[in-house]
């Protein structure tokens, strides 16, 4: 349907951000029908600054590949945490549905 999610679990850290960001790419770049990459915050614990370079480094990548980038299912702090950064001035965001 032309659009690829990546439905993001646990902690975003510095840790965790590496291979979530490679497993993401991987698939983006595969993905030759997506125009949409739609990232999933709904089963996300914890985010730390790790969070927004991950959306901001997406949007780059799928920029590169004619790609547009969406994060859905934001809870009320890493919605603010993404306005706060300017993530909504390049990405759709949108607060989990309560």
């Amino acid at each position: 349907n032309q659009i690829l999610y990546a439905f993001l679990k646990g902690e975003i850290d510095h840790h965790t951000a590496p291979d979530i960001r490679e497993a993401i790419d991987d698939a983006l770049s595969s993905s030759e029908s997506c125009e949409t990459l739609v990232l999933d915050f709904n089963d996300i614990s914890f985010m730390d600054s790790s969070g927004v370079g991950l959306v901001m480094g997406r949007y780059r990548y799928a920029t590169t590949l004619n790609k547009k980038v969406r994060v859905d299912n934001l809870d009320d702090r890493n919605y603010k945490i993404m306005q706060m950064s300017g993530i909504e001035k390049i990405a759709q965001i949108n607060r989990k549905d309560v």
